[in-house]
C-alpha cells in the first residue's frame, strides 16, 4: 500500500500506516504538561505542602518587626524668603534628574552617618542588640577593645550606619512631589524615632550643603573683592597722579546711566568760561562807553543826565517867571534882572556839568577799551592752556574708564556677596509633611504572604523535580510517544484498568475497554491488503504488561464480528491465559508440540467470549527446544486453513530466545507496552531481538494508561461519558 511503502522503506522489518500516524496530530504541548503533572500531582502536593510547612514555621519563629513612616515634600523651587537672587538657578531641578538625585541622596551613606550621630547610636548596645548584632564582634577588633579609642568609634558607627542603610527604604508617591521615608526594625519606638530623625537630618543637611555652597561662594568672591578693590585703588592712582602731573583739576563730574562718567568739568574749563563771560561783558561796556562819548550832549533821558535835567528843569521854571514879568515889566525892572541872573546862572551850571559828563564819558570808554584787552589776552592765555588739557583728557579719559569699570566690578561682586549671604541661608525647598508614628501592628513577618511565597517557591520546585524527572524517565507515557521514540506505530492505547475489570467490561459493546480494542482491531484491519492480520503475535518487553488480557480483548472484539477466532497460549514458561478464562491447563501447546495429543483435543471454545483457545498446556522442562522445532510452522499453517484470526500470546522478549522462533510463524508482531513501564532502552533492545528474526512489526499497543493523561482517552470519554464513568 502507498500509505506504509515509505515507512517501511526508512524501518524495514516494520509496516506502518498513515492511519496510526499520529506525528501530525500529537498531543499539544500544554496538554502533555498537563499529562506530567496529573502523573506527578502527588509529589506536587507533596513538595508544596513542605514548602507551605517551612513558611509557617519561618514566620513563627521570626523576629517581628515594626515599620514607622515619615513623609516629606521636595519642591522644585525654593521659597522666596527675600527679594534678591540666589545662588543657583530658579530652573535649577525642572526635570527628573532633580527627583533622582534627592532620592539618592536620601539612600546616602553620609546622611545615614549623620542620624546615626544625631541618635548617638554607635554607644548603644541595644540598638545592636535589637538586631541581633554583638556589638563588640565581626571586625577586626577583639571584645577587649578600648570602646573610648578612635578606632573602636569609627567602627562601631561604620556598623550602625551599615544597619540603618540595610533597614531604611526611600518610597516615591507616583505622581506627586511626596516622599515616604520608613524603617524597620524590632523596636516600636526605635523604628519611629530613626525615622523621624531621618528627616530632620536630612532636611538640615540640605541646608547645609546650601550654606556650604554660598560659603564657597562667599569666600571666591571675597577673594576676587580683595583683587578687585586693589586694581581700582591703583587705577584711580594712576588717574590722579596723572592729572596732577598734567594739572588738570576737575571740579565736578557726571555718572551715566551705565555707571560710566560721561564728561567733567575742569579748573581750566571754569576759568576759561569765567573769563570769556568777562570779557563779553567788557566788549559791551566798551562799546556803550564809546557810544556815550561820541555823543555831543549825552542823551537827555539818559540817567547819566539826572543832575543836568534837574538843572535845566530849575531854569525853565525861573525862564517861565522871567518872560511872564517882561510880559508887565521892562527887562530892567529888578525882578526881572534878578531872574535873568538867575537864568545866567543856570546856564553856566549846566554848562560845566555837560563839560564834566563829556570828560567822564572819555574816562569810561578808556578803561573799558583797557578792561577789554586786559580780558581778551587772559583768554588767549587759557585757550592755549585748555588746548594742551584737551590733547591731555585722551591718557585721563583712558584712566578714567579703567577706575569706572574696575568700581563697577567691584560694585557689582560687592552687591553679589551681600545677596548671597542673605539669600543663601534660612530657605529650604524641602518641608516635613508627616512625622512617623508609633507602629501598632509588625510589618514582617505576614503570614499570608509567606505562605503565598512558600506556595510559589513550592510550586517553582515542583515544576523543576516534574521537568527533571521527565527528561531522566524514559518510558512511554501514551500513544503519541510510540512513533517519535521507537519508529513504529502507535495501533491504540488501553485504559488504566484491572484486568478483571477490562474483561468484565468486554461484556458491554459501549465501555471503554471494548471502544478501544475495537479501535485497535480498527487499525489492524488497515494492515494488510486482506485486513485483520489472519495470524499475529503478542508480546511485551517484560512480564505483566497487559499482553494476555489484550490478546483475549482482541480475540473477543474479532469473534464479535462473526468471525472464527483461535487465541494460542504461546507462553509455556509462566502461562496466565488458562486463569484468565478461569479453566483448567491439563493440555496445550506444549503437549501438542512433545507429540502426545491430537490437535482437535487442544482446541476448545470458550462460551463467555466466543473464541477458540488453545492453552499453554503443562510447563515443558525446556520451552526452547520446543519452539525450535518446526512443529510450530506447520501448527500455524495448518489453523490458518481452519480459523480466520490466529492470535498467539507469546512470552516476553528480554531474557528469552522463545519470540525469534515464533516471530517467523506468523505474519507479523503486536507489540504490547505499560505506559510508564519499561524505559526506552530495553523496550528498543526486545524491538532490535524482534528484527533479527526478520519480522514484521505493526505496531505497538499502550496498555494500563490513565484516561487523564491520553487525548486517545478522552475521545471516548466524550462520546459514553456515562458508560466511562461506570468503568473507571
Amino acid at each position: 500500500m502507498n500509505l506504509v511503502s515509505d515507512n517501511q522503506a526508512q524501518n524495514p522489518g516494520t509496516q506502518n500506516t498513515g492511519y496510526y500516524e499520529d506525528t501530525t496530530h500529537g498531543t499539544p504541548p500544554l496538554l502533555q504538561y498537563w499529562h506530567a503533572i496529573l502523573r506527578h500531582k502527588i509529589a506536587i502536593a507533596t513538595i508544596v505542602a513542605v514548602t507551605l510547612m517551612i513558611g509557617v514555621l519561618f514566620t513563627l519563629l521570626t523576629t517581628p518587626y515594626y515599620t514607622a513612616t515619615s513623609r516629606i515634600e521636595i519642591n522644585r523651587t525654593q521659597d522666596k524668603v527675600t527679594n534678591v537672587e540666589g545662588l543657583q538657578q530658579e530652573d535649577t531641578g525642572q526635570n527628573l534628574e532633580f527627583y533622582q538625585t534627592q532620592y539618592a541622596l536620601l539612600e546616602s551613606r553620609s546622611l545615614a552617618e549623620r542620624v546615626a550621630r544625631a541618635q548617638n547610636l554607635a554607644t548603644r548596645d541595644s540598638f545592636f542588640e535589637a538586631f541581633g548584632i554583638d556589638p563588640e564582634g565581626g571586625g577586626l577588633l577583639t571584645t577587649k577593645a578600648n570602646p573610648n579609642s578612635a578606632a573602636e568609634r569609627n567602627r562601631r558607627l561604620k556598623l550602625a550606619t551599615d544597619i540603618l542603610i540595610e533597614h531604611i527604604s526611600i518610597s516615591p508617591v507616583r505622581g506627586s512631589s511626596l516622599v515616604d521615608i520608613s524603617f524597620e526594625s524590632p523596636s516600636i519606638k526605635l523604628s519611629a524615632d530613626i525615622a523621624n530623625s531621618w528627616v530632620t537630618e536630612f532636611v538640615a543637611s540640605n541646608l547645609d550643603r546650601r550654606f556650604d555652597s554660598s560659603a564657597d561662594a562667599r569666600k571666591f568672591l571675597e577673594e576676587r573683592l580683595e583683587q578687585l578693590r586693589q586694581k581700582l585703588e591703583d587705577s584711580e592712582r594712576q588717574l590722579v597722579f596723572y592729572a596732577d602731573r598734567k594739572q588738570i583739576v576737575t571740579l565736578s563730574s557726571t555718572t551715566g546711566a551705565d555707571g560710566r562718567t560721561v564728561g567733567g568739568q575742569t579748573l581750566a574749563t571754569a576759568n576759561l568760561e569765567s573769563l570769556n563771560a568777562e570779557l563779553a561783558q567788557a566788549t559791551a561796556q566798551r562799546i556803550a562807553a564809546e557810544s556815550e562819548a561820541k555823543q555831543s550832549s549825552g542823551n537827555k533821558d539818559s540817567l547819566s543826565y539826572l543832575a543836568i535835567n534837574g538843572i535845566r528843569q530849575q531854569r525853565a521854571t525861573i525862564a517861565a517867571e522871567y518872560a511872564k514879568l517882561l510880559v508887565q515889566f521892562e527887562p530892567e525892572y529888578p525882578e526881572a534882572k534878578a531872574l535873568e541872573s538867575q537864568i545866567a546862572a543856570l546856564d553856566s551850571a549846566i554848562a560845566q556839568e555837560e563839560a564834566r559828563i563829556r570828560s567822564g564819558n572819555q574816562a569810561s570808554y578808556r578803561e573799558a577799551v583797557a578792561r577789554e584787552k586786559q580780558l581778551s589776552e587772559k583768554v588767549n592765555q587759557l585757550k592755549n592752556l585748555f588746548s594742551g588739557e584737551r590733547r591731555a583728557s585722551i591718557q585721563y579719559g583712558i584712566y578714567q574708564r579703567e577706575v569706572d569699570t574696575n568700581r563697577q566690578l567691584y560694585e557689582g561682586l560687592l552687591q553679589r556677596f551681600k545677596e548671597i549671604g542673605v539669600a543663601g541661608v534660612g530657605s529650604n525647598n524641602i518641608s516635613i509633611v508627616d512625622r512617623a508614628r508609633l507602629p501598632d501592628k509588625p510589618s514582617s513577618p505576614l503570614l499570608v504572604l509567606n505562605l503565598l511565597l512558600a506556595t510559589f517557591v513550592g510550586l517553582i520546585f515542583a515544576g523543576l523535580y516534574v521537568f527533571v524527572f521527565e527528561q531522566i524517565d524514559q518510558t512511554v507515557k501514551d500513544q503519541s510517544d510510540v512513533r517519535p521514540n521507537l519508529g513504529i506505530a502507535g495501533l491504540g492505547s488501553i485504559p488504566d484498568l484491572e484486568k478483571d475489570d477490562i474483561l468484565e467490561s468486554l461484556k458491554d459493546k459501549k465501555s471503554l475497554a471494548w471502544e478501544a480494542y475495537l479501535s485497535i482491531s480498527t487499525s489492524l484491519s488497515f494492515l494488510t491488503d486482506h485486513g485483520v492480520p489472519r495470524s499475529f503475535l503478542m508480546t511485551s518487553t517484560r512480564p505483566n504488561e497487559g499482553k494476555s488480557t489484550s490478546a483475549i480483548s482482541l480475540a473477543t472484539v474479532l469473534a464479535s464480528t462473526g468471525r472464527k477466532v483461535l487465541l494460542v497460549d504461546a507462553d509455556m514458561r509462566n502461562p496466565s491465559l488458562h486463569v484468565l478464562l478461569q479453566e483448567k491447563n491439563n493440555a496445550g501447546l506444549s503437549t501438542y508440540l512433545s507429540g502426545q495429543n491430537e490437535l482437535g483435543d487442544l482446541i476448545q471454545v470458550s462460551d463467555e467470549y466466543k473464541f477458540h483457545v488453545m492453552k499453554a498446556g503443562p510447563i515443558p522442562p525446556n520451552a526452547a527446544e520446543l519452539l525450535s522445532s518446526d512443529r510450530v510452522a506447520k501448527l500455524v499453517a495448518r489453523l490458518n486453513d481452519e480459523f480466520d484470526h490466529i492470535i498467539i500470546d507469546a512470552p516476553p522478549v528480554l531474557g528469552l530466545a522463545d519470540i525469534p522462533l515464533l516471530a517467523n510463524t506468523v505474519e507479523g508482531v503486536v507489540y504490547t507496552i505499560e505506559a510508564n513501564g519499561p524505559k526506552l532502552k530495553a523496550i528498543e533492545a526486545a524491538l532490535e531481538r524482534v528484527h533479527t528474526s526478520h519480522a514484521k512489526i505493526f505496531g505497538a499497543i499502550i496498555t494500563k494508561v490513565a484516561k487523564q493523561h491520553s487525548g486517545y482517552g478522552y475521545s471516548y470519554e466524550y462520546s459514553y461519558g456515562g458508560n466511562a464513568s461506570e468503568q473507571s
